[in-house]
């Protein structure tokens, strides 16, 4: 039976994001050698939505985001360890949401 989900980035700076996973984000981790960290996830949640041209992504493709109680202390807790924010906190109909820079040239959704 399945009993999780493996996430996973690829990144042209992979021990850069590594680092700004453990040190900016705070999540635990195990070294499974090298260097090499696997997260500990906390909660998670798994949507499924309709591909809509124009406004969704293409059909087949999939997405990572991350979630909060508290999106403006989220945000200020971020910013005073330095991660560069890329958009204004905005309603976007299903909560307010932000995105924001990780190393590699990523750029992912906080709600």
């Amino acid at each position: 039976m399945i009993k999780g989900v493996h996430t996973m980035f690829y990144s042209s700076e992979a021990q850069a994001l590594r680092e700004f996973i453990r040190d900016k984000l705070g999540f635990s981790y195990t070294d499974v050698g090298d260097g090499w960290l696997i997260f500990n996830l906390p909660e998670a949640d798994m949507g499924v939505h309709p591909e809509e041209p124009g406004f969704s992504s293409p059909n087949g493709t999939h997405d990572i985001s991350f979630y909060c109680d508290d999106i403006h202390k989220t945000v200020a807790e971020l910013r005073a360890k330095g991660v560069e924010f890329t958009k204004d906190v905005a309603d976007q109909g299903y909560g307010l949401v932000t995105y924001f820079k990780m190393p590699g040239d990523l750029e992912v959704q906080l709600y």
